[in-house]
């Protein structure tokens, strides 16, 4: 046996802790990842734009006109009063056109303490050439949970508002050291000025879960429709469904996928929805649902009825083991799913189409890239679909044709 001596020994550790220690200050040092989480949307004229933070963390836009090749307009910085904002993942501005000439911007403001945020909305009445100061959405001032928002108008205008809220898990009583509440919960408001204004918070549903986007669309009866991951007793983290009709009115809410996902923690992986053109719903979500006889997790699609009940028939799993964060859109019979892929290194943008309504799908690789870059946006207006992807050095566009 080779003998080593004391000093050596010594050295040898000194030169550990020197490593360590630069390797510990090369971390520090090392810029964290880049916020690139956009919203997207067709304006009424066909134009495309985007919003998101530049690399001063500066809240920018850009459009297109329509035409190709693709030309975005100089970035314009829009004055948010020094808001900080979100834009990582699935906790990113979202950007939506209205009617006379309205353009929203919604955002969340980080608070100070972790995890708590402010809905904020950003309101222009001419075409977005200028933008009113931000105002907070909710009435609900606590410094708490009010993040993950999404907008839409209904078929009449209304302006929904919806978000994920923490106010009843901070009223909960508590069982030693936890809450008594599980999860998060629901809460929208509505506007019928164009988001002039909003009326009261009001409930959608208790103990959603607490870090997942959740997906708007309009169903055949004009009516808005949400869908959220929701924490069902015990600990099963599926999905949930509710149409918002009037504000008034209470809210039904119903099981819209049956995956049986039993963990104890957000997975940060929200659904998405799109309406059918024969009645119900296109979705799509990622669970651990038993498929061809297989535990597996995955992106599954699947079809809902028009009540948000599933169609368990219809449910399948995506053609790719990595794909995560999938959107679908849907026009007549032609049903879009898009998703980003990664193995770590490289990034892969995907779409699975069908043109019989999602009875069949082919895939389509779109782009790859290698280092940091968003998830991938769905963008349509009417008959027209595509897919925005961002990376640090630019913002790419990919036009659906199938």
């Amino acid at each position: 046996m080779r003998h080593y001596s004391k000093a050596w020994l010594l050295g040898l550790v000194a030169l550990l802790l020197v490593w360590a220690g630069g390797a510990a200050l090369a971390q520090t040092a090392r810029k964290p990842r880049p916020q690139l989480g956009i919203g997207t949307a067709f304006a009424p004229d066909g134009s495309l734009w985007w919003v998101g933070l530049n690399a001063d963390n500066q809240l920018t836009i850009q459009s297109a006109p329509v035409g190709t090749p693709l030309q975005w307009s100089p970035p314009r910085v829009i004055d948010i009063g020094g808001d900080p904002v979100s834009a990582d993942g699935e906790n990113h501005p979202k950007l939506l056109f209205g009617p006379n000439n309205t353009v929203l911007i919604a955002y969340t403001r980080p608070l100070a303490k972790p995890n708590t945020g402010f809905v904020r909305l950003l309101r222009s009445t001419d075409g977005g050439k200028t933008f009113a100061p931000p105002a907070t959405v909710h009435a609900d001032q606590q410094e708490i949970t009010h993040r993950f928002e999404s907008i839409a108008f209904d078929a009449k205008g209304v302006l929904h508002a919806i978000w994920i809220d923490k106010r009843d898990l901070e009223a909960a009583p508590k069982v030693g050291s936890k809450s008594s509440y599980r999860g998060a919960a629901i809460y929208r408001a509505s506007s019928v000025d164009g988001g002039a204004s909003f009326g009261p918070d009001t409930k959608v549903a208790d103990h959603s879960c607490e870090c997942c986007r959740i997906a708007l669309a309009q169903g055949s009866d004009g009516v808005l429709n949400a869908m959220w991951r929701h924490v069902y007793e015990p600990d099963v983290r599926d999905h949930a469904f509710a149409a918002l009709d009037s504000a008034a009115a209470p809210v039904t809410t119903v099981r819209a996928t049956f995956d049986e996902w039993h963990v104890n923690g957000c997975p940060h992986h929200g659904p998405g929805l799109a309406t059918a053109a024969d009645g119900g719903f296109h979705t799509v979500w990622f669970g651990v649902r038993q498929l061809d006889g297989a535990n597996a997790s995955g992106v599954r699609y699947a079809r809902l009825k028009a009540d948000g009940s599933p169609d368990a028939q219809s449910v399948r799993r995506l053609p790719d083991d990595r794909a995560e964060h999938a959107s679908v859109m849907a026009h007549g019979q032609r049903v879009a799913v898009v998703w980003r892929s990664s193995d770590g290194l490289v990034s892969t943008l995907k779409a699975w189409l069908s043109t019989d309504g999602g009875k069949t799908f082919a895939e389509r690789r779109l782009a790859q890239v290698q280092g940091d870059n968003d998830f991938a946006r769905p963008v349509q207006i009417g008959a027209r679909m595509a897919v925005v992807w961002r990376n640090p050095k630019e913002v790419q566009v990919y036009e659906l044709v199938f």
